[in-house]
């Protein structure tokens, strides 16, 4: 009984710090047109120096949470820069 509580509890820690974190509220109603594409910028230079950007319409807010707290540390993006981008991608409308 105590190996199996074992494994649940350490299922439940490793599931829980897998989970992504947040990126910094994005407020896109008050993000300015210059921050928009300073956020624009950064995407295309130091996202698109590695690989085909997809385009910000293709995923949703939560999906991109999850991409850019995988790709901005890859991208050595500060908080600022990883804001100025997830505001830029969660900004683009279909």
């Amino acid at each position: 009984m105590k190996k199996i509580i074992f494994i649940m509890a350490v299922a439940g820690i490793t599931a829980f710090s897998c989970t992504p974190k947040t990126v910094p509220t994005a407020n896109t109603q008050t993000a300015t047109a210059d921050n928009l594409a300073q956020g624009k910028t950064i995407y295309e230079n130091s996202c698109g120096k590695c690989h085909d950007l997809p385009e910000p319409t293709k995923y949703d807010a939560q999906k991109w949470v999850g991409i850019m707290n995988w790709m901005a540390p890859k991208a050595k993006l500060t908080e600022e820069q990883h804001k100025l981008v997830y505001d830029y991608v969660i900004s683009v409308k279909k």
